[in-house]
């Protein structure tokens, strides 16, 4: 069950909403979910031909498709397969019970006589007694169901999942054929070139199109304070915009970058307290040492390889938007609400994304495009420029947090009083056996409407980066102080055997030798959790004293995330994390003055570069437990493994990210 505009929907209970099986011997597999890199399209497919005794090979998949697919509230928290996943297997598992019972009546045999393979049912004894599932079912809805749900396949017993699978998108990909919403055309299509607002803080006052209307061929739309430039030729809509005169009031905050943190403390909510356990005086008096830290990072932009892009096309009954967003539900639900049409008068397709990261939650692009397609009459596609991209990007928020712990003289942790402001909770758990903790939340996970100056919103596992970042390198402080190897400090703190399994691994895979740290050899370690799926890193750095730049030379990474569908598809997403992260921890800095965005480009947004790219090993551990997410797991400890790998070579401690040159430069002086 899922939120969405203020009212609660279910999955459908029919399990047809979630295949069909075709005259042909095709099965389609109908999910609201969409796929955007994170290879979904391949692990469903998996799991539903594995439950359903399919092959793999003859699972189409339909994907985030309004008019088809079931209800889905979007495609983020690496929820598709720990939360969809189970109720597609249920729904093919009673398929799958029922095709059986249709085929004992047609072959006249009892249920126990029958086995199936590949979608044809057959007799145990007698092989050449079977009849397809194409054939019970005739390319139509099955038409019957059990009071009694069958259970799902024990792990152990599945022979698609658990194998390595090639991506069933990877060629296409890579030869180009794949579709986005940007290759899509229609006849009569032109190119939109909106106005913008040079800051967020902007409010637009008046606008001048005489010049623009002199442009050929171009069509100039106002609608309340949209604006735009519409034409055939997009460099002639480009020109045509430029033309548009508009003024704007604008009112800043102020606040930039040099006085952010300082900004968001003196306007922080007051806090919520969602975890106190123990007593923190007892666990202070309990501490031979104490240690207070705050920590910070910056605003950070997705970044994705595709800007948001929509076409629009209305019939005059119909709308039907392709687009690239991970909420297809939900933007049919805003379109339809703006402009006041039923919810079943409008479809969103929407076709492979090249990323989102959560930054496609959003769809203000599909919004754009299906406004300007019903006040034209024509087919509208709306494609953002990169500074467009990030101008509108909803950036994970700058946060601070603050930590005040102890540890006695044996090095157990007394105490741990967390206070994060901003990022939310997700991440913040303790992760470590301490008797005494509490944890305040100050902020609305990462939204804080009306504080920040632009808006902010989700970014791969929303705020985990950032309280990893503080949780882990204040655990490095306290093994510091007390003398232990930082890995040792870490296990004898510990208590859930999850962590301490892929710790343990990922000390083997680096084959760990213990250390106090500095030791000089510049490795770090760090644990996580985020979607249910547990991580140690380890990290190899070299840092430049001279210029302050940071080289990731190698990554261990070991996880524990349940059940894994398809470990090539996992493994992808840990070295796609390990890749990511470095963006954020090293050099990713948005500048801005109040609601202006000065970063417009990759030109003044530096991002990981194939030069960056270090060794990676990376571990799955074997589980026979429930699946939990994979696409974000791996990105949440880069940070924190960088910054202690750089404090284990140099002896500079960095409690900031982005970890930029000039921040390390600031740090080894203080050495």
């Amino acid at each position: 069950m899922a939120a969405e505009g203020g009212q609660y929907r279910e999955l459908p209970n029919d399990f047809n909403a979630f295949l069909q099986i075709h005259e042909n011997g095709k099965v389609s597999c109908l999910t609201g979910k969409i796929e955007m890199g994170q290879g979904v399209v391949t692990g469903l497919a998996m799991m539903l031909a594995d439950e359903l005794d399919v092959a793999c090979d003859d699972v189409e998949m339909v994907m985030g498709d309004t008019d088809l697919c079931p209800w889905d509230m979007g495609t983020f928290g690496s929820l598709s397969t720990r939360m969809f996943g189970p109720s597609m297997l249920a729904a093919a598992a009673e398929a799958r019970a029922v095709l059986l019972r249709l085929a004992a009546e047609e072959l006249g045999l009892n249920l126990d006589e029958l086995d199936v393979n590949e979608g044809v049912v057959f007799n145990k004894n007698n092989k050449g007694e079977n009849i397809s599932y194409a054939q019970l079912v005739k390319g139509k809805n099955i038409d019957r169901f059990l009071d009694e749900k069958p259970a799902v396949k024990d792990y152990s017993k599945y022979k698609i999942m658990g194998k390595p699978k090639l991506r069933r998108d990877s060629v296409e990909k890579v030869n180009g054929k794949a579709k986005y919403s940007g290759d899509l055309r229609m006849e009569g299509m032109v190119y939109a070139r909106i106005l913008r607002p040079p800051s967020h803080a902007s409010k637009l006052i008046s606008v001048d199109t005489s010049e623009a209307e002199k442009v050929a061929g171009v069509n100039i739309v106002r609608d309340g304070d949209l604006v735009a430039a519409l034409h055939a030729d997009p460099e002639m809509a480009d020109k045509a915009r430029k033309l548009i005169k508009a003024e704007f009031a604008t009112e800043e905050k102020k606040v930039n970058n040099s006085n952010i943190f300082d900004y968001l403390l003196e306007n922080a909510p007051e806090g919520n307290v969602n975890i106190n356990e123990g007593n923190l005086p007892d666990g202070k008096a309990g501490a031979s040492v104490v240690f207070e830290q705050e920590y910070h990072d910056g605003y950070v932009a997705h970044s994705p390889m595709e800007p948001h892009t929509a076409m629009a096309y209305f019939d005059g009954e119909k709308m039907t938007v392709w687009a690239g967003t991970q909420t297809p539900f939900p933007a049919q639900s805003n379109i339809a609400r703006i402009l006041r049409m039923e919810e079943e008068k409008v479809r969103v397709k929407p076709p492979y994304l090249g990323g989102g990261f959560g930054g496609k939650s959003a769809h203000q692009q599909a919004v754009e495009a299906a406004r300007l397609a019903k006040l034209t009459g024509l087919p509208v596609m709306v494609d953002w420029n990169r500074n467009e991209e990030f101008f509108y990007d909803e950036f994970r928020p700058a946060a601070i947090v603050k930590i005040n712990s102890g540890i006695d003289k044996n090095g157990k942790i007394t105490f741990w009083d967390y206070h994060v402001f901003y990022a939310g909770d997700r991440g913040s758990e303790t992760m470590y056996d301490v008797p005494h903790q509490k944890r305040t939340v100050y902020g609305r996970g990462w939204t804080a409407p009306g504080i920040h100056p632009f808006p902010t919103g989700a970014w791969r596992g929303p705020g985990n980066s950032t309280n990893t970042f503080a949780r882990e390198v204040q655990v490095d402080l306290m093994a510091v102080k007390a003398g232990m190897d930082p890995v040792e400090f870490r296990l004898k703190n510990l208590g859930n055997q999850h962590v301490i399994d892929v710790l343990t691994e990922v000390a083997k895979m680096a084959d760990w030798k213990p250390a106090k740290s500095p030791s000089g050899r510049g490795l770090g370690v760090a644990i996580g959790l985020d979607a249910g799926t547990y991580v140690a890193h380890i990290a190899k750095v070299d840092v430049n004293k001279e210029t302050g730049e940071v080289k990731v030379l190698k990554v261990w990474v070991a996880q524990d995330m349940g059940f894994c569908v398809n470990p090539q598809g996992a493994t992808i997403q840990m070295e796609g994390c390990i890749n990511m992260g470095m963006g954020y921890a090293l050099k990713e800095v948005i500048e801005f003055e109040g609601g202006k965005v000065k970063t417009s480009n990759f030109d003044n947004y530096d991002l990981p570069r194939f030069s960056w790219i270090p060794e990676i090993e990376t571990k799955i551990l074997e589980r026979y437990e429930a699946p939990q997410g994979g696409g974000e797991p791996a990105i949440v400890c880069m940070g924190a493994v960088i910054a202690n790998a750089v404090y284990d070579q140099t002896g500079a401690r960095l409690y900031e990210m982005a970890m930029t040159p000039e921040r390390v430069l600031a740090a080894l002086k203080k050495v």
